[in-house]
């Protein structure tokens, strides 16, 4: 009987010491696996980002070829940029071991958007005062998009609360004081009162905060080849959507090469700040998507074009 006991105390002792080597090994292999997959996302994320590198550099030479190409720095719709790059399959660019029966997948498509035929809300204060007349401006543009327009001041008294005293010439700087939050994209607004979700979404193709890069008092024109009829019906005085729509037509028939011949198709009418007005581009929106395998990735680029060079200020991914 106790021989018994022996043997039974002996089985159950076996079982439980292979149920922890099973355990134990079952365990190891599952922390290998967690470990090969966290280094194939990290290489899938490696490549994606440099897709998005060689797909800015792509980008930013057909900028910089165009910009080479126009007459007199004009920047219109007909440009090359402006032709959208549809999914196109990367599979064959891509160095990585297959697997047989895998379905991989790697395509990039983006297009470019003239960041400059967006309404600039820096022209919103001058230093630390609101600008009137482009309170008066934006107001427009709110009321053609159907959004509350007294949103219009609120936004330039913030803008005017963000900016930093202009240097006066002979005068020491004065220190600079505690300022808000400085609003520095689109979806930043929602920081002021009366901003939801909702006008954010319709802004957002209508309006931009460009940055300062030559200067504190260069915010940047306004490009009347590529802007949209709501902004052009805002910046011209007394202008209907109707009108703006028609000028538009008419800009695709034949752009315009100068602020005259912009000013000489208003039949009458004037803008209400024209030296925030041109017919060239200094800002352009890259936008990228990637797709390869499990990783994914969306990206915005703001790129600069100068006369010599192209330069990418800011990146945002998701």
């Amino acid at each position: 009987m106790r021989l018994d006991k022996q043997r039974g105390v002996a089985v159950i002792t076996a079982l439980l010491l292979c149920t922890l080597a099973v355990s134990i090994v079952a365990s190891l292999f599952w922390q290998q696996q967690v470990q090969v997959r966290s280094m194939e996302n990290q290489r899938l994320q490696l490549q994606t980002k440099w897709i998005l590198r060689g797909a800015l550099d792509w980008a930013r030479l057909v900028l910089q070829t165009a910009g080479q190409q126009s007459a007199s720095g004009v920047t219109t719709l007909n440009d090359v940029w402006n032709t959208p790059l549809a999914e196109t399959r990367l599979d064959q660019y891509i160095e990585r071991e297959r697997v047989e029966g895998e379905v991989f997948d790697a395509t990039l498509s983006g297009r470019v958007i003239d960041a400059s035929s967006r309404y600039n809300l820096r022209h919103l204060a001058d230093g630390p005062k609101p600008n009137l007349d482009h309170q008066g401006i934006y107001a427009n543009l709110l009321r053609v998009l159907q959004i509350d327009p007294a949103l219009a001041k609120r936004t330039a008294d913030y803008f005017a609360s963000t900016e930093p005293p202009l240097p006066i010439p002979g005068q020491t700087t004065p220190p600079a004081k505690s300022l808000p939050v400085a609003i520095k994209r689109v979806e930043d607004l929602l920081v002021i009162p009366g901003y939801t979700p909702e006008i954010i979404a319709k802004l957002r193709d209508f309006v931009i905060v460009l940055p300062f890069t030559t200067g504190t008092a260069n915010k940047h024109g306004l490009n009347v080849n590529t802007a949209p009829p709501e902004v052009l019906a805002a910046v011209i005085g007394n202008f209907t959507l109707a009108e703006a729509q028609a000028l538009v037509e008419s800009r695709r028939q034949a752009y315009f090469r100068d602020m005259a011949g912009f000013t000489a198709r208003l039949n009458g009418k004037v803008p209400l700040d024209p030296a925030s007005l041109t017919v060239g581009s200094e800002f352009f929106l890259v936008q990228s998507r990637i797709r390869l395998d499990r990783a994914n990735l969306d990206s915005e680029a703001l790129v600069e074009r100068q006369a010599a060079s192209t330069t990418v200020l800011t990146i945002r991914q998701n």
